[in-house]
């Protein structure tokens, strides 16, 4: 497997870059494959949501999408992959930031009764509470 960070999923998704953008594209559609797949961790997949949220104003259902998009791609192992699908849903359904729904997830995941917040959009996910 070949590790994939950040840049490389935003330069793919979002192809704003004239000489990143095909790079990582060639590297994603041609040269990872069933015997080298690429890995893209769930730091990588917070990382790529909240670029898109703040520095290209993606709604959240443009952030879902994209997330979406990743999870298809037939040589991408995404780590947790389960638990980003739920996160991506649960931003879907208005819940909660793709990340707070991630943290809850993989909280419940570990053996957490609950997780503690302060933010009042978290709270609307299954497993938080205030402290």
């Amino acid at each position: 497997m070949i590790g994939l960070d950040t840049n490389i999923l935003l330069r793919y998704l979002v192809q704003d870059d004239p000489v990143q953008s095909p790079i990582a594209t060639h590297l994603i559609e041609d040269r990872l494959g069933e015997d080298e797949p690429g890995f893209v961790t769930m730091v990588a997949m917070v990382e790529t949501a909240w670029v898109l949220e703040r520095t290209y104003d993606f709604s959240d259902a443009d952030i879902a999408a994209a997330i979406e998009r990743v999870l298809q791609i037939d040589v991408l192992v995404v780590e947790n992959e389960q638990d980003v699908f739920t996160a991506m849903i649960e931003l879907v359904e208005g819940r909660g930031s793709f990340a707070d729904a991630l943290i809850g997830s993989r909280c419940t995941g570990a053996g957490c009764l609950r997780t503690l917040t302060f933010d009042r959009k978290a709270l609307r996910l299954p497993g938080f509470e205030l402290p």
